[in-house]
């Protein structure tokens, strides 16, 4: 990933919060594993599997605690 794609942590709302957490969360699995063909195939594993389904969500969540730490919670 040679583009740099995120400048920063800074967003104006909660919800472009959530937005940033969850794309940091798809880029780390593309940084992961290159391999588009690959992820697809993987796909099939996780998409029904209630316990991976959930630790995604985890990852956005924490990705979530660290970009709304950077945005002082959105507070004025």
């Amino acid at each position: 990933m040679a583009d740099t794609w995120l400048p920063s942590l800074k967003t104006a709302t909660p919800q472009e919060g959530f937005d940033l957490a969850t794309k940091m969360a798809r880029v780390g699995v593309k940084v992961t594993q290159p391999s588009a063909e690959i992820r697809d195939k993987l796909r099939a594993a996780y998409d029904q599997d209630t316990a991976q389904l959930i630790a995604s969500s985890q990852v956005i969540a924490v990705h979530f605690q660290t970009v709304a730490a950077a945005n002082n919670y959105w507070r004025d």
